[in-house]
């Protein structure tokens, strides 16, 4: 009986020891980390904070191909959003507060219809004309892009940095200061 403890105590001790291991190298291997100094070296292209930001090229509501890679350079909140999600509606006046006082700071607000979830590309718009909103919006007409970024609720938000790397993705609404809070933290 005591033989059989001192094995499993043993293999106790040494399955910690290995997790410890494995956590000092994942440390050292943390994009964040590696990003500091030149953020896109060593970032990888992903969907997480960290990561490069995947490219993507959806239409805007006025007809104009618009790249998330145009925005290179700024400071980027990425909005994923339908017309029919009650927290996207709720989150929406803070968004336009938001772009109304960073515009001008190299911030951009890039709104995201969910539109393959919409009845009708026409509720999309009327939301935008309701809640009177002025930042950029594009369609993602097949959900290629929120596949690609697997957004699973609405609405998703992502923060990018200058250089491209994500910095913070939110799942679920949030507040204009959560917003002001995360821009000022990408400083």
């Amino acid at each position: 009986m005591k033989s059989r403890n001192l094995i499993i105590g043993i293999f106790l001790i040494g399955l910690i020891a290995w997790g410890v291991f494995d956590n000092v190298k994942k440390q050292g291997d943390n994009p964040d980390k590696q990003t500091q100094e030149n953020p896109t070296v060593n970032a990888k292209a992903g969907i997480n904070a960290g990561d490069l930001a995947v490219d993507f090229k959806l239409t805007s509501f006025d007809g104009k191909e618009i790249f998330l890679s145009d925005y290179r350079g700024k400071k980027v909140l990425v909005n994923f959003w339908a017309s029919w999600c009650p927290p996207c509606r709720a989150e929406m006046p803070h968004m336009e507060k938001f772009y109304k006082e960073f515009q001008d700071k190299d911030v951009v607000v890039l709104g995201v219809n969910l539109t393959f979830t919409e009845k009708s590309p026409k509720n999309a718009t009327d939301f935008i004309d309701e809640y009177k909103l002025t930042f950029p919006m594009v369609k993602d007409s097949a959900g290629e892009v929120s596949d690609e970024y697997v957004v699973i609720s609405y609405p998703t938000s992502l923060f990018i940095d200058t250089q491209g790397i994500i910095r913070h993705k939110f799942q679920g609404a949030i507040t204009y200061s959560i917003m002001k809070d995360s821009i000022a933290d990408m400083n």
